[in-house]
C-alpha cells in the first residue's frame, strides 16, 4: 500500500509536464506483469462491427469487472476503438489554397466541449453549456473548413471521411474467429477462487446488458486446475487420517484406545483452522499439503502418552492413577518433541525473499498444528485414558487381539534379532552408517536442482515474434498460421490470440497467445509435452518464431518473459551492448541443453 501511494504521488507530480492533449490519463494497475490471466473471455459478433464491439467491452464490461474486489487489471485485445478517420484529399485541398494544418485547426475547433456563455444577475450566476462533440462520420462531413468566395467548403469536399477505428493495427482473434479479447488479473495477494467466484456471478448480468448480436465465451478459467489440485489435496488429507486411525487399530488392537489418539487429529485440525482464520490464511496447496504433514505428527504424542498409561493399566493400577502416572513420566517428553519439531520449521519463518513469502504459510500452519497437538496430548488424552482404558485379561479379548498379538510378537522378535545382530558387528554397522551418508550426499549433489517443478496447469502461453520490419497485414497472416497448427494438435480445447501495439504487447512484430489444453485424463502428454510435439511443426512457418511455456500457479518473475529463464544486460554505452547482446545469444545457443534462446533487443527496423 505504500508503493501503491508513491506511485499515484509520482504520477500526481509529473502530470503537468505531459502533453495537453493525451487521450488517456495516465494510469497504475496493482498486478504482476508476468502473471496470466486468471480469466480469457472473448466478444464476437457476426453482425456488429469489432470496433463498436470493443466500445462495449470497454464501457459495459472491463469497467464493470475492473471494480470487483481483487481484480487488478482488466485489459482489452484487440479492441479497435471506435474513431472517424478524416482522409486528406490533397489535389481538392490545393484547389481550394487549405493546407493540412488548415484542416487540422477546423476539426480541433469544432469538436470541443466548452462554456457558449453565461448570465451574471444580481444573485446568481449561470453557465450555457452545449455538447459540440462529434461522435460519427455523418456528423464531420457536413463541418464547414473555409469560405471561398463566399461559399462554405465541406470537410466532404476535401477528404474521405469514414467510421473506422482508432489504431487499424491491432487485432485478436478467438480460435479463427476475429474476436475481442478480455484479459482478467488479479492484485496480488488477491484469493484466486474467489476473485473468479465474484466475476462469475457479475457475467451474467453483463451479458443482458450487452447486444443480442453479441456472443460472449469463457476461454481460459485458471481456478480449473487451482480447484481440483486442492480438491486432491483435500481427498488426501481425509485418506491419511482414515489410514493413521487404522494403523493405530491395528497396533493398538482395541476401539477404545483407537478413539482417543483418533480423536486427537481433528481436534488439532480444527484448532489450526481457526487460526489460519485469524492470521488470514486460506485453504491453498501449501497450507493444506502443511496439514496432510501434520497428520502424522499429531498422533505421535498421543500414542506414546497411551502406551505409557497403558503400561501401567495392564500392571493392575486404576485407570485414573495410570494415567496420572504415566503422564507425569512422560509429559516432559513430550513437550520436547513439540518443541524440537516447532524447532525444525523456524528456519522457513525467517526465510527471505519469494520462497519465505510463499513457504510461511506452510510453516506457520505445520507449526500450529503440531504445538495444538502436543496440548491435546498433555491435556485431552490423559484425560480419556483415565475414563476409557480398561483392564482386559488376556483370556477374555478377542480372536482379533490374539491373532494380531502373535504378529505383533513376531515383528518384536524379529527386531531383536536384528539389533542383536547389529550390536555384535559394531563396525560394520557404523561403516554402513558412514557409507549411506557418503551416498546420500553424493545423490544431493548428483540430482538436479530447481527452484520449483514445472507445474501442468491446463494451459500454456505463447510470445510470438517476427522480422522487426514486418507489416501488420503480414505479422497477422503468420499469427494466424501459427494459431491453424495449434488447433489441429489433439491435446488443444481452444486458444486466444493477438498482435499490435497496446498495454501488453509493447511492439508490432511480436504476438501473444494463451493456448487452452483439455483435462489432463483426455490427453496424453503434459502441458511440457504438448509444447515438445507442437515445436517442429511451428517451426516450419516462416518468418516467424513461437515461444510456449507451461502456465504457472507460482510464479516469482516480474515481467513478462518469452522462455522460462532470462537473463538481463546492462552496460552504459548502448553501442556497446548492441554488440555484445548477440554474441551471448549465439553462444547460449550452442549448449544443447538450452533451447528457444532469443533476446528482445529491437534494433533492426528499417
Amino acid at each position: 500500500d505504500v508503493a501503491e501511494q508513491e506511485v499515484q504521488a509520482a504520477i500526481n507530480a509529473g502530470f503537468n509536464f505531459l502533453p495537453r492533449d493525451l487521450p488517456i490519463p495516465p494510469v497504475y494497475s496493482k498486478v504482476n506483469p508476468a502473471d496470466a490471466p486468471i480469466l480469457t473471455i472473448a466478444l464476437s459478433s457476426a453482425s456488429l462491427p469489432l470496433p463498436e464491439v470493443a466500445d462495449l467491452a470497454d464501457t459495459r464490461f472491463a469497467q464493470k469487472i475492473s471494480q470487483l474486489s481483487g481484480v487488478g487489471l482488466v485489459s482489452i485485445s484487440g479492441g479497435q476503438r471506435p474513431a472517424v478517420r478524416v482522409q486528406a484529399n490533397p489535389t481538392a485541398l490545393a484547389s481550394y489554397g487549405l493546407t493540412l494544418e488548415d484542416l487540422r485547426n477546423s476539426i480541433a475547433n469544432a469538436n470541443v466541449n466548452q462554456a457558449k456563455g453565461g448570465f451574471d444577475g444580481p444573485s446568481q450566476a449561470y453557465i450555457i453549456g452545449a455538447n459540440d462533440q462529434l461522435f460519427s462520420s455523418k456528423d464531420f462531413r457536413p463541418l464547414i473548413v473555409a469560405y471561398r468566395n463566399g461559399a462554405p467548403v465541406q470537410l466532404s469536399e476535401v477528404a474521405k471521411v469514414t467510421d473506422d477505428a482508432e489504431n487499424v493495427n491491432q487485432a485478436a482473434w478467438m480460435n479463427e474467429s476475429p474476436a475481442v479479447i478480455v484479459n482478467i488479473q488479479r492484485q496480488p495477494g488477491a484469493n484466486v477462487i474467489e476473485v473468479v467466484d465474484r466475476i462469475k456471478r457479475l457475467l451474467p448480468q453483463l451479458q443482458s446488458s450487452l447486444p443480442a448480436a453479441v456472443k460472449m465465451e469463457l476461454l481460459t478459467d485458471r481456478t480449473t486446475t487451482i480447484r481440483a489440485s486442492v480438491h486432491d489435496v483435500q481427498f488426501e488429507l481425509l485418506l491419511a487420517v482414515a489410514l493413521v486411525v487404522i494403523v493405530i487399530f491395528l497396533f493398538l488392537r482395541s476401539l477404545s484406545a483407537t478413539f482417543i489418539p483418533s480423536v486427537a487429529v481433528p481436534l488439532s485440525l480444527v484448532g489450526s483452522f481457526g487460526v489460519m482464520y485469524l492470521l488470514g490464511f486460506s485453504l491453498n496447496n501449501l497450507s493444506l499439503m502443511a496439514l496432510t504433514i501434520s497428520t502424522g505428527f499429531v498422533v505421535d504424542d498421543a500414542i506414546v502418552m497411551i502406551e505409557n498409561i497403558s503400561r501401567y493399566v495392564e500392571k493392575g493400577e486404576p485407570p485414573l492413577q495410570a494415567a496420572l502416572k504415566g503422564a507425569e513420566q512422560i509429559g516432559f517428553t513430550i513437550l520436547s518433541l513439540t518443541v524440537s519439531l516447532i524447532a525444525v520449521l523456524i528456519p522457513l519463518l525467517f526465510m527471505g525473499d519469494v520462497a519465505g513469502r510463499l513457504f510461511r504459510e506452510f510453516a506457520i500452519t505445520l507449526g500450529v498444528t503440531i504445538l495444538i497437538s502436543g496440548v491435546v496430548s498433555l491435556t485431552l488424552t490423559p484425560m480419556m485414558c483415565a475414563r476409557l482404558l480398561k483392564h482386559v485379561p488376556e483370556e477374555k479379548q478377542g480372536r482379533f487381539y490374539l491373532a494380531s498379538g502373535r504378529m505383533l510378537d513376531a515383528v518384536i522378535q524379529s527386531y531383536g534379532r536384528s539389533l542383536s545382530f547389529v550390536l555384535r558387528y559394531q563396525s560394520a554397522t557404523l561403516l554402513v552408517a558412514v557409507a549411506t551418508l557418503v551416498i546420500t550426499v553424493l545423490l544431493y549433489i548428483m540430482i538436479p536442482k530447481g527452484f520449483f517443478p514445472v507445474q501442468d496447469t491446463g494451459a500454456i502461453q505463447g510470445i510470438s515474434q517476427a522480422s522487426q520490419s514486418i507489416s501488420f497485414t503480414a505479422m497477422a497472416e503468420r499469427q494466424r498460421a501459427l494459431a491453424r497448427l495449434i488447433l489441429k494438435d489433439p491435446a488443444v480445447q481452444s486458444l486466444s490470440s493477438f498482435i499490435g501495439v497496446d498495454g501488453v504487447n509493447a511492439t508490432l512484430n511480436s504476438g501473444r497467445m494463451l493456448i487452452n489444453l483439455k483435462p489432463l485424463a483426455e490427453r496424453d502428454l503434459s502441458a511440457a509435452g504438448v509444447i515438445r510435439r507442437m515445436q517442429p511443426e511451428l517451426a516450419r512457418v516462416p518468418g516467424i518464431q513461437l515461444f510456449m511455456q507451461p502456465v504457472q500457479d507460482l510464479s516469482v518473475d516480474a515481467r513478462v518473459s518469452r522462455t522460462q529463464f532470462q537473463y538481463t544486460l546492462e552496460d552504459p554505452d548502448t553501442q556497446e551492448l548492441k554488440l555484445l547482446a548477440p554474441k551471448v545469444v549465439e553462444v547460449l545457443s550452442k549448449r544443447p541443453e538450452l533451447r528457444d534462446v532469443s533476446s528482445d533487443q529491437q534494433d533492426q527496423g528499417l
